[in-house]
């Protein structure tokens, strides 16, 4: 028998929020988008640390058994303080709270149009979007009421310490590069761990994932030279070995996300982070892409624009092209009195009304 309207719980101890499931390279983001009252701030960083502070309880629900799964992440979509955005956006994944991200960025902007939060025009049109990090300029191509993909620049990355070294226990000293595109990044060559980033190599991946971010957070830095304390390292990047290609390059890679999810996707900040360093190091020029293949055979496109400056630190912008898939729209009701749920400061952020 269908769930109607007459049949749902409503007391002064039950929630309900609204979510569309979206996946973009193999990467699940909940977004959600009704349920969460205001949040103090203005900006989408304040609204972001008040949320962190005060609601973490709404990322843990989500994310975590039964209600979800450390490998998605979640997008509450919040009003925009700066005034050429259409909309803002907060990031949640099992590390926390990251300022920006190009997987969940696709995926907001497909549900933001394809849901009529910003109403959809036919063929390219532009979006542009306040997460925590400042603005993303999306460029989507929309046909027959779908979006067909999304490109998408954010603030830009910048290397912030190369050859960094650390001691990993059952690895040995491992060479790194600090890279900042959205969060820190710390990129190591795969061949130098005897990786390949391929599915059957997934469990190595995430062993030492866990071991180097244990080991590596001592010396890396959670100082972002504009935007203050960004928190202690959550992400470390797998790159393959280059294929040159007509434009740039592709290669395989991997990013692992603390504590012990390794993406389905590619990750379009960790390509950020790349073509940041190859441009670094002279192997990217403005105009050159590289394409990044997850060990699940999806992939992102990104492409280097231009070369600018972050404090002192010589940066890039780049944009990342991919799409995204509708897999579920829904609405979430959560009971205050389940004991498998911490809602110690989910009361803080959620509706109590259902129609308000």
């Amino acid at each position: 028998m269908p769930v109607t309207e007459s049949r749902r719980v409503r007391d002064h101890r039950t929630r309900s929020i609204e979510l569309v499931d979206m996946q973009s390279g193999g990467d699940v983001s909940r977004i959600v988008t009704r349920g969460v009252g205001h949040l103090p701030g203005r900006s989408v960083l304040e609204q972001m640390r008040y949320i962190k502070q005060y609601g973490d309880g709404l990322r843990r629900w989500l994310l975590n058994e039964p209600y979800g799964d450390p490998y998605m992440s979640v997008d509450l979509i919040v009003p925009p303080d700066h005034p050429q955005a259409q909309a803002g956006y907060i990031i949640m994944e099992a590390m926390g709270y990251p300022l920006y991200s190009g997987s969940n960025t696709i995926c907001t902007a497909t549900a933001i149009l394809e849901n009529g939060v910003v109403p959809m025009e036919e063929g390219e049109q532009t979006l542009v979007l306040e997460s925590p990090a400042g603005l993303a300029w999306v460029t989507a191509h929309n046909r027959d009421g779908r979006v067909q993909s999304i490109t998408t620049r954010s603030e830009p990355a910048f290397v912030f310490e190369q050859d960094m070294k650390v001691d990993v226990p059952g690895w040995g000293e491992v060479t790194f590069d600090l890279v900042w595109s959205g969060a820190y990044f710390a990129l190591v060559e795969a061949e130098d761990l005897n990786l390949v980033l391929a599915p059957g190599e997934i469990e190595r991946m995430w062993q030492f994932g866990l071991a180097f971010v244990e080991a590596a957070r001592s010396v890396v830095t959670d100082q972002h030279p504009e935007l203050g304390e960004v928190g202690p390292l959550p992400f470390i990047h797998f790159m393959g070995p280059l294929e040159p290609v007509d434009g740039g390059y592709r290669s395989r890679s991997a990013t692992y996300v603390h504590p012990g999810v390794i993406c389905r996707s590619p990750t379009g900040t960790g390509t950020s982070a790349r073509m940041a360093l190859m441009h670094e190091k002279n192997q990217l020029r403005v105009g050159d892409t590289l394409e990044t293949v997850s060990p699940k055979g999806s992939s992102f496109v990104g492409r280097l624009l231009a070369e600018t400056r972050v404090s002192h630190y010589r940066a890039v912008s780049t944009d990342i092209t991919g799409r995204a898939w509708t897999i579920a729209r829904s609405e979430v009701f959560l009971d205050l009195d389940d004991p498998l749920v911490d809602v110690s400061d989910l009361e803080n952020v959620l509706i109590s009304d259902p129609d308000s």
